[in-house]
């Protein structure tokens, strides 16, 4: 999900799109967020890391 933000933020620059500018940063957020989550040992969705 990171990943997929970050390219989302590069396309989304390089191209001049906001759209794809917003929704990439949504996407590092939520997934630093899970990540972050993840590794101080809550469980995600039952799981303890979510991907």
């Amino acid at each position: 999900m990171i990943i997929l933000g970050i390219i989302l933020l590069v396309i989304g620059f390089l191209t001049s799109l906001p759209f794809l500018w917003t929704i990439g940063i949504v996407l590092v957020v939520i997934g630093l967020i899970l990540l972050v989550m993840g590794a101080v040992g809550h469980e995600v969705g039952g799981r303890r890391h979510y991907y």
